[in-house]
């Protein structure tokens, strides 16, 4: 018998394509410390799974060493082309992004990507090197190579360096973002300029962060939505307008997840969730390039 999807809006962004509102992300549990050669059956199996689901908006990237096994899980799922949202990103190879994105397309075994991001901006302090990869990322949206642009843990003045030579401006930014890192600035930036947010590690709250002043609020609405304090905080996300990109290798957890869509948070459940929230701290990711106290 056919599973019955759950069906997921999508977000439109400023090039006019459709991104959907939740994503399956490849790294963070799936990383590979190791050789990129030896495949995880286990990584290949949970993506599949997750395109089963309905998850059929895909998050990978060069660094993360698994984009074959994405690819291997999404040849093996039948899901029509048309139907998927695949995103990778570059880091590793920035000297030539032209061959570091060919690369990720035959491990893929696509001929286009969705979505391809610079991955951070930490490759260099120079605004004219973000200026000249940018353009190197237009080129490759114009040969077809990826339908829209962007990047990930960019932040305003980074991001005012590409849209200061930019013919096509990033179509998102994709940030650690949850209840404990709202990044009220940067957020307020991205609207002010059209360009959309995804949001990686929104269940931080709950897995990295439990036992903080956003608990009980987040048990409260789960409790009156009958979900879980994590589709709570996806559906905080959504209701921002914000794409979250989660994982799991569990197909309840990941069922469960798609209840999200079910029901909408109220601006008042948002605001409180927001209060509590911001009465505590915590960043998962790029520790090394932030202070501790750092909340942009």
């Amino acid at each position: 018998m056919a599973k019955i999807h759950t069906p997921i809006p999508n977000l439109k962004l400023n090039d006019g394509t459709s991104i959907p509102m939740i994503g399956y992300g490849t790294g963070t549990a799936w990383y590979k410390s190791g050789e990129e050669s030896k495949l995880d059956q286990t990584c290949i199996d949970a993506a599949k799974m997750s395109l089963d689901l309905g998850y059929y908006h895909q998050d990978g990237a060069e660094m993360y060493k698994t984009e074959t096994e994405l690819g291997t899980a999404i040849k093996s799922s039948g899901v029509p082309r048309e139907k998927l949202f695949v995103t990778t990103k570059v880091l590793r190879n920035m000297t030539d992004l032209s061959s570091a994105l060919k690369t990720s397309l035959k491990k893929l075994q696509l001929d286009h990507v969705d979505l391809f991001l610079i991955h951070s901006p930490f490759f260099s302090d120079k605004k004219e090197e973000h200026q000249e990869k940018w353009k190197q990322m237009e080129e490759l949206k114009a040969q077809g190579l990826c339908k829209s642009i962007g990047v990930s843990n960019y932040l305003p003045e980074q991001l005012d360096w590409i849209l200061e030579n930019a013919t096509v401006p990033p179509a998102i930014n994709q940030v650690e973002f949850h209840p404990y890192l709202q990044r009220e600035e940067l957020i307020k930036y991205h609207k002010a300029k059209g360009i959309a947010t995804a949001a990686y590690g929104p269940l931080s709250a709950v897995t990295k962060g439990a036992g903080g002043p956003a608990d009980d609020v987040l048990n409260a609405l789960a409790r009156k939505y009958a979900v879980s304090p994590a589709e709570i905080s996806l559906r905080w996300c959504i209701d921002q307008d914000i794409v979250p990109i989660t994982t799991s290798s569990k197909e309840q957890r990941l069922s469960d997840y798609l209840l999200t869509f079910r029901f909408k948070l109220t601006p008042a459940e948002i605001k409180e969730i927001n209060e509590a929230g911001s009465k505590k701290h915590l960043r998962g990711f790029w520790t090394h390039k932030f202070d501790e106290n750092d909340r942009r």
